[in-house]
């Protein structure tokens, strides 16, 4: 049921009244589907968080904000919001829905770890059976990286540039349909890439992950460009029929929409990029704190067989045991850590 004021004369007799900055944030309505998947999805991710708090642990109010809000929220705007109302009378508020769909909805539930949350929320047997599925083939496949972002850049060209979209506007079951696809292919991107669990291949450290960021950022604009650029209207059949007396021309409205589409595309690639960041600076100061953990048990076990020779003089139980009886981990061991350690002491 729509909440909007409808024109009642004129040739556009039944479609919405002209959008105002008023109207848009007070236009809505409910789209059943959509209302079910927003129900579930935050039912299972807020029992996942009461269980892991009666378990004992702690789950941070930071990524509950970003699935409910950022995530769940992006959903609900794009499907029940004044771009839903709209969306079958002009162009851009169907571009801004499907770039919240499969963008900036999936960043926000990636956000959220809900992978993470289900490993510890679920008992061990349940939460092996997670990680038994995110380690099949098929998954694998679908959420390998360049693999994801091709899904992605073909699923928003095949949606403008085939009768799919067309056809969505004219038949309900399919724009649902539409709907669900858009937020799958995001989300096989987004979430591989900012989950904790080890849901990417052993390359994808979080540099690899960085630059696939910048690389699906530079992705995520061509569609815009393309809509913006284009010269055959899109689904221009049915916007040429259904506008109303107070629509804009119908080609400047395929040009807002890729535009818009071109502006969110950019503007989420920096919080995405900025994620990223955080999470490789976050793994870097566990990295260098396990590294010192393990340098000082070096330490200890270095000075151990000096203090036993030395029982009475503390003062000569440093570790002074001959190089080929005691070496440092990292002057035997080959990789990034150790050769950073061997450069940092050859400086000194």
């Amino acid at each position: 049921m729509r909440v909007i004021a409808l024109a009642t004369t004129g040739p556009s007799a039944g479609s919405p009244a002209q959008p105002t900055p008023g109207r848009l944030l007070s236009s809505w309505q409910l789209d059943v589907p959509a209302l079910v998947l927003v129900l579930v999805l935050g039912g299972l991710y807020g029992w996942g968080v009461l269980r892991v708090r009666r378990r004992g642990g702690a789950w941070p109010p930071a990524r509950l904000a970003a699935f409910t809000v950022l995530g769940l929220g992006a959903l609900v705007a794009a499907t029940m919001s004044a771009l839903a109302v709209y969306d079958h009378v002009l162009f851009w508020p169907a571009a801004v829905q499907n770039v919240l769909l499969d963008l900036v909805a999936p960043l926000g539930l990636a956000l959220g770890d809900p992978l993470r949350l289900a490993a510890e929320a679920l008992p061990p047997a349940g939460a092996a059976r997670v990680r038994r599925a995110l380690s099949g083939k098929a998954v694998r496949v679908l959420t390998f990286p360049l693999v994801s972002t091709a899904l992605v850049l073909t699923t928003e060209l095949v949606v403008y540039f085939t009768p799919y979209f067309a056809t969505a506007l004219r038949v309900g079951w399919l724009h649902e349909l539409m709907y669900l696809h858009l937020l799958a292919a995001g989300c096989l991107f987004v979430v591989p890439v900012l989950t904790h669990e080890q849901a990417l291949p052993a390359w994808c450290t979080h540099p690899v992950r960085a630059a696939l960021v910048f690389l699906d950022g530079i992705v995520d604009a061509v569609p815009g460009v393309v809509v913006m650029t284009h010269g055959t209207l899109i689904a221009g059949a049915w916007y040429l029929h259904h506008a109303p007396a107070w629509s804009p021309d119908v080609r400047h409205d395929q040009q807002i929409g890729g535009g818009a589409m071109l502006s969110i595309a950019e503007l989420v690639a920096l919080p995405f990029l900025l994620a990223i960041l955080v999470q490789w600076a976050r793994a870097e100061r566990v990295q260098n704190a396990a590294l010192d953990r393990r340098l000082d048990a070096e330490l200890i076990r270095a000075a151990a067989p000096a203090a036993a020779e030395h029982p009475g003089h503390p003062e000569e139980t440093a570790p002074t045991a001959p190089a080929d009886r005691v070496r440092p981990w990292w002057e035997t061991e080959r990789n990034d850590v150790a050769d950073r350690i061997r450069r940092q002491h050859d400086h000194f």
